[in-house]
């Protein structure tokens, strides 16, 4: 491959992520110009660029599906009522309401994306907050805080555990026992650190508690036969790959938002037209797009060129390469979208551990199902908790954190980046630090 093209794919990916980091372009316009020059500019045919998005249809599934299925329970209000009980579970105690906000967003994000539960929670703390005499900007944070965090208990709970487990073909079952522990530290880190990080609140005795009024349930039989619609979903996550037939996630998410708007249509709470037009498809897109992207780095030869550099640095040294790694992407992933990050990252993963002798080239195929060395699997688990927790430290660090800082404005204030820095960089570096230990001793040392 001709050298000006590789320089041409990198440097119109660097110019992507320079885009999606300032905020000129929606991240959307952002990564498909990009995806769009590179096929301009030859460097990639239209067939090699939907040839990668297809590489990666896993992801697209399973956040399609997901997707489907949040937007279908709307009707419901069952996310109102949600907002509700976490102010009403403070009981008049601010250090319960942050309390509350943490027990409600872990379950919902452990199981949803991330970005997708703040969506739906955030706009709802606002009008809250006001009516109860708290700063709604704290809170708001605090959430984004749980989302990230959550996301390291599942499989499915970010787009950045899921693309490296589906790339080295980690069950979600295999997932719960070897990481999940992970995510359950970092979320107790951040519940450790409230009082000292959102003192006033913690302290604060909240006002009008028995004024607020509880938003009523819509359609309960509906949201009933959705819940089981859900459950079942969930438990086929879990036992889907261990199945004689084996059912990938995105299998069942896609399953279960047909089943969504089977239920939806037949009950006529709300059209399939609206469901699927409220469907976050500038977020699909993106991944589409940063698929294309990284594909471009692929072909041209960059991918190759940046593990042989990582090779020399690191050699065969995995406990120097898994804790370099999750500091690395975790500091990096503060400041770059996680999603790009990890695309680029898990590639590159793969060609150094061939390039070092610690796997056969086979692991390099598209195909490949197969299991990798147990012991190069560290590196990867150290990608995953660093790109998932590194979005805690700046504002720009998870699409999460964008919305956020979008509903605050919305209602009136500003979340500036520095204010969310005081908060995000001494919550990251804690549970970085606690990540390096749980990885380093479960899997390094006592080799779990």
């Amino acid at each position: 491959m001709d050298t000006w093209q590789a320089i041409a794919a990198l440097t119109i990916f660097v110019g992507v992520i320079i885009l999606l980091i300032t905020e000129w372009l929606h991240l959307t316009i952002a990564a498909l110009l990009g995806a769009l020059l590179l096929i301009l500019l030859n460097i990639l045919t239209l067939d090699e660029a939907i040839s990668y998005i297809g590489k990666s249809h896993a992801t697209l599934g399973l956040f399609f599906g997901v997707m489907v299925m949040v937007r279908a329970f709307e009707p419901t209000r069952v996310f109102e009522y949600l907002a509700v009980q976490m102010v009403l579970l403070a009981k008049g105690q601010g250090k319960r309401l942050l309390l509350g906000i943490v027990a409600i967003t872990t379950p919902i994000c452990a199981v949803l994306p991330n970005a997708t539960t703040v969506m739906l929670l955030a706009p709802l703390i606002p009008p809250l907050a006001e009516d109860i005499g708290v700063n709604f900007v704290p809170l708001l944070i605090l959430m984004v805080f749980v989302a990230n965090s959550s996301g390291l208990l599942t499989q499915v709970g970010d787009p950045a555990t899921f693309i490296v487990a589906d790339a080295i073909n980690m069950s979600f079952l295999e997932y719960l026992w070897k990481l999940s522990l992970g995510g359950a530290i970092a979320v107790l880190v951040l519940v450790v650190l409230l009082p000292i990080l959102f003192p006033t609140i913690w302290s604060k005795q909240l006002n009008n508690l028995d004024q607020m009024q509880v938003p009523e349930i819509n359609h309960p039989r509906i949201l009933a036969l959705g819940s089981l619609i859900v459950a079942l979903v969930l438990i086929f996550f879990v036992i889907g790959e261990t199945l004689p037939v084996s059912i990938s996630p995105a299998t069942v998410a896609l399953f279960g938002a047909a089943l969504c708007l089977t239920l939806t249509h037949l009950s006529k709470i709300d059209s399939v037209h609206n469901i699927l037009r409220d469907v976050d498809w500038g977020t699909l897109i993106f991944f589409m797009s940063v698929f294309v992207l990284t594909g471009g780095l692929e072909k041209t030869g960059v991918i190759i060129s940046v593990s042989s550099l990582l090779a020399v640095i690191v050699g065969n040294n995995i406990a120097l390469g898994t804790l370099a790694l999750l500091f690395t992407i975790g500091l990096i992933s503060s400041v770059v979208p996680n999603i790009p990050l990890v695309v680029v990252m898990v590639p590159l993963l793969k060609q150094y551990l061939v390039n070092t002798g610690l796997a056969g080239p086979e692991v390099l195929a598209p195909g490949f199902s197969g299991q990798f060395p147990p012991e190069t699997l560290p590196l990867f688990y150290a990608m995953m908790s660093g790109a998932t927790l590194g979005g805690n430290g700046t504002l720009v660090g998870a699409s999460s954190n964008i919305v956020a800082a979008g509903v605050a404005e919305q209602h009136g204030k500003r979340i500036p980046f520095n204010v969310f820095l005081k908060y995000g960089i001494p919550v990251m570096l804690t549970q970085l630090i606690s990540l390096a230990l749980y990885v380093a001793i479960r899997f390094l040392v006592l080799k779990g």
